[in-house]
């Protein structure tokens, strides 16, 4: 039987809740008795152990399987990554930018192209369910 496999990051988890609830990362840091750069490794690992998430859905005071189970957007992403307000390294690391010259990349056009590709996964996901569902029956 095919199984739909969850896109989860634990470490961006943590950051877009942190992010959300506008904490900085010495903040947590601090609430969890750890230093700031100890929370940017972990934002940035794939997998934490359970115990740390734990502590980290403790300090955020929510339920540990949000942090377990929030998916991956690829457009939220794309967003979160590239804001062209206070972070000019972002832009030019997706080549929107390249020193004060702007390239040819329209970021419209890159966001259309994401929204395609989740659509694309919506439908294959729509057509497993309804599959599994036949089956069932």
């Amino acid at each position: 039987m095919d199984t739909i496999e969850k896109n989860t990051h634990h470490g961006h988890a943590i950051k877009r809740i942190r992010k959300t609830l506008d904490m900085k990362q010495d903040v947590l840091a601090d609430l969890l008795g750890i230093t700031q750069s100890r929370i940017s490794v972990y934002e940035s690992k794939k997998v934490i152990e359970d115990d740390m998430i734990g502590k980290f859905a403790k300090a955020l005071k929510i339920d540990p399987k949000l942090i377990k189970e929030l998916e991956e957007d690829p457009v939220t992403i794309f967003v979160e990554n590239n804001t062209f307000e206070n972070n000019k390294d972002s832009a030019i690391a997706a080549g929107f930018i390249a020193g004060d010259n702007v390239v040819n990349n329209n970021p419209v056009d890159k966001i259309v192209e994401l929204c395609e590709k989740l659509l694309e996964k919506e439908q294959e996901k729509i057509a497993l369910l309804e599959k599994l569902l036949k089956d069932k029956k």
